[in-house]
């Protein structure tokens, strides 16, 4: 996921696509849990991508106001 494509999002789609990787983290720590994640890099990644969506939405907001 990259920076320059979220920016062509609408803050609507941006908000739509924090829910979604919100219920993947929540998968994801739900399998490293049971022991059933094989890539534990997934959670970081999520992560990173949870906080890039924030900050562009972040962003958009404060450039509106």
């Amino acid at each position: 996921m990259k920076a320059a494509d979220l920016r062509n999002k609408s803050v609507k789609d941006l908000q739509d696509e924090l829910l979604a990787l919100r219920k993947e983290q929540f998968n994801l720590r739900m399998q490293h849990t049971t022991g059933q994640l094989t890539n534990s890099s997934q959670l970081g990644k999520v992560r990173r991508n949870i906080a890039r969506v924030k900050t562009i939405i972040g962003e958009m907001t404060s450039q509106s106001v």
